[in-house]
């Protein structure tokens, strides 16, 4: 399948081509090494905090080796989102300015069965030609046959139907891609995560862009801090979603345009 290519050779229209007829991109040699290993260092700590609360919340049953909301002032998580990766791919998918609307992680170990192993796709409602959000996934390990590699449907991202597990299993590909790639795909495609033969953790990114009126799964600004984003570079404020938010009262409402809440080109 010629859905993988090297990032440092992308272009716009080979990224229109190969995400509209298979839902799908890879770009190889995408991220530097210090950085990988930097996200693989944060990720141990991070999923402790997060077991515990899911433990404690009694949620934990399906959702071994699953990390949320990884947005933190003093982890790898700014950094990556300063690198910009596959912007121009982005804009161009989503029209023009788009915000995170989450951040997380899964580390696939052996015989784990976490929820990402059911056949899913990551947006509820099927959009269509109406590009909402687009799904990009980091990977931080290899990804092979026996530790988990994905199953993506090619292809499925342009029908609202789901397909059954046995056609599912039958017709999806696998993703097969090096430590240090970085894939793009449509909301709308059905996935399931592989399960994980081997005795070492297959660890990936996972996160969610959209355009910036949907609704974000967590509120980064607020949680971050109003005051700690004025710190922050312009593009980075927009990609957290610095210049979406929402009033809260009248005051905040009744500003001049360059301070109001929500900034022109948002879309």
């Amino acid at each position: 399948m010629e859905n993988k290519f090297d990032y440092s050779k992308s272009d716009l229209v080979l990224f229109d081509q190969t995400i509209n007829d298979y839902g799908w991109i890879v770009y190889e040699n995408a991220l530097p090494v210090d950085i990988i290993d930097q996200i693989n260092d944060d990720l141990a700590p991070a999923y402790s905090l997060r077991r515990q609360i899911q433990v404690a919340n009694g949620i934990s049953a399906s959702m071994d080796g699953t990390l949320h909301h990884l947005v933190e002032s003093e982890n790898f998580s700014l950094r990556f989102l300063e690198q910009q990766c596959c912007d121009e791919q982005m804009k161009r998918f989503l029209g023009g300015n788009y915000i995170l609307n989450s951040m997380g992680a899964v580390i696939n170990v052996k015989n784990a069965q976490p929820y990402v192993q059911n056949v899913h796709r990551d947006i509820r409602s099927f959009t269509g030609d109406l590009k909402l959000m687009v799904q990009m996934m980091v990977l931080l390990d290899d990804f092979t046959l026996d530790n988990g590699a994905t199953h993506m449907l090619s292809r499925s991202h342009l029908r609202d139907v789901k397909p059954d597990n046995t056609y599912f299993y039958e017709h999806a590909d696998r993703l097969l891609a090096k430590k240090g790639s970085v894939v793009l795909f449509d909301a709308n495609l059905w996935h399931a995560a592989g399960k994980n033969n081997t005795d070492f953790p297959r660890r990936t990114l996972t996160m969610a862009f959209t355009r910036p009126f949907f609704k974000q799964q967590l509120d980064y600004p607020r949680m971050l801090g109003y005051e700690f984003g004025e710190g922050l570079s312009k593009d980075l404020r927009q990609v957290l979603g610095y210049n979406s938010r929402v009033p809260a009262d009248l005051e905040e409402y009744y500003q001049p345009v360059e301070r109001r809440m929500y900034q022109p080109g948002q879309g």
